[in-house]
């Protein structure tokens, strides 16, 4: 009975579902809309197998680690950062089936799904098929880990992160425009993994013109994230590097503007560009993430609109001074002190030479 005990311990649990998000986190990027999930297989002292979803569309993590065990998966813990789902309306099969099957005696899980097609209903399945359950071990560590996903899962619109790269006196970019290179190479590195773990990035034709970026991700192995951009006018020069970037532009324009290149695709508007709105329709075609990655117009609006979930601001030892050196942040209205736009749950840490400064806004 004490090694039961033993092995059912707090320590334990969070030790097990620590490799869970570990694992997990390798399909950084590849899994959306699906959530990130690790699975671990815990029987007498011993790990008998791991793994962890791939792509949306494969094999979930559960069914990967039992087939990894077969007849040992029997009487076993099995750990998952993620409630097991046990919906049919999916390619493919609930994960709940699978556990049940294989005669898993309990379970150890990190969060529930907020999912409403499983939340609670997974557990529920699990429970009334004698096998118990734990949930809520390094709940807030997975939901960090997947906060994408909850927040498209929950509202249908992307989670927003609003990137910026500004010298130490709060600059983006010299009066005449130079903004290259103001961070070191160890962070341009991790905007690029950024880009790779997002869906989309969001710009607009101010920064296209500008620095005719791609916007891609120039890490072997990684994917390219979609492009959104907002170009009410339809002034993107032909030959830019992001109408030519795969996998697919999106611009953002008014109504009657097309260009005569393959691979576009548009959203149309009328009036004003409105940016809840847009974070509605890039949910409609399944875009779950987006980083924002402009110029001080267009992050000043995502501020002053309320779209950003997500603040990763570096910072380089560097001062460029200038009255007329841009600013990251430049909206039509501004917040008193006392009530500003605040910053939550911040972390800070070095990156290279540079600091990188994240945190959620505030609401």
């Amino acid at each position: 009975m004490l090694r039961e005990i033993d092995y059912l311990s707090i320590e334990t649990n969070e030790h097990w579902m620590k490799r869970c998000l570990a694992l997990a986190r390798r399909a950084r990027g590849q899994t959306s809309p699906n959530p990130m999930v690790g699975a671990l297989l815990y029987k007498d002292d011993n790990v008998i197998a791991v793994d962890y979803h791939k792509k949306a569309g494969t094999p979930h993590a559960e069914p990967l680690v039992l087939k990894k065990a077969g007849e040992a998966a029997r009487d076993a813990t099995l750990f998952v950062n993620l409630e097991p789902c046990c919906h049919r309306d999916k390619r493919t099969p609930p994960c709940t089936d699978a556990i049940i099957e294989a005669g898993v005696k309990r379970v150890v899980i990190a969060m529930e799904d907020p999912n409403p097609a499983v939340s609670g209903k997974g557990i529920e399945v699990l429970n009334s098929a004698g096998i118990a359950t734990e949930v809520g071990i390094l709940k807030e560590q997975a939901m960090r880990l997947n906060e994408a996903y909850i927040k498209y899962i929950t509202t249908r619109s992307p989670f927003v992160i609003m990137k910026v790269a500004m010298t130490l006196d709060g600059k983006i970019a010299t009066p005449n425009g130079e903004s290259k290179w103001i961070t070191c190479g160890t962070s341009r590195n991790l905007v690029h993994r950024l880009r790779a773990s997002v869906d989309g990035v969001l710009s607009a034709i101010g920064t296209v013109k500008a620095d005719n970026p791609k916007f891609s991700t120039d890490i072997e192995g990684l994917r390219n994230p979609m492009r959104i951009i907002i170009d009410p006018e339809l002034a993107i020069p032909e030959g830019s590097n992001v109408l030519k970037t795969p996998p697919v532009t999106y611009i953002v324009t008014k109504k009657n503007n097309t260009y005569n290149i393959d691979g576009l695709k548009y959203i149309y508007y009328d009036g004003e560009i409105d940016l809840k709105w847009l974070m509605m329709e890039l949910g409609k075609v399944g875009i779950t993430s987006v980083m924002i990655d402009g110029g001080a117009s267009l992050t000043g609006h995502a501020i002053e609109e309320g779209i950003v979930d997500k603040v990763m601001v570096f910072v380089a030892p560097k001062i460029i001074g200038g009255k007329g050196s841009f600013s990251p942040v430049q909206s039509k209205t501004f917040r008193s002190v006392n009530d500003p736009y605040g910053i939550v749950n911040m972390t800070v840490r070095s990156i290279g030479c540079d600091i990188l400064i994240e945190g959620y806004i505030g609401r």
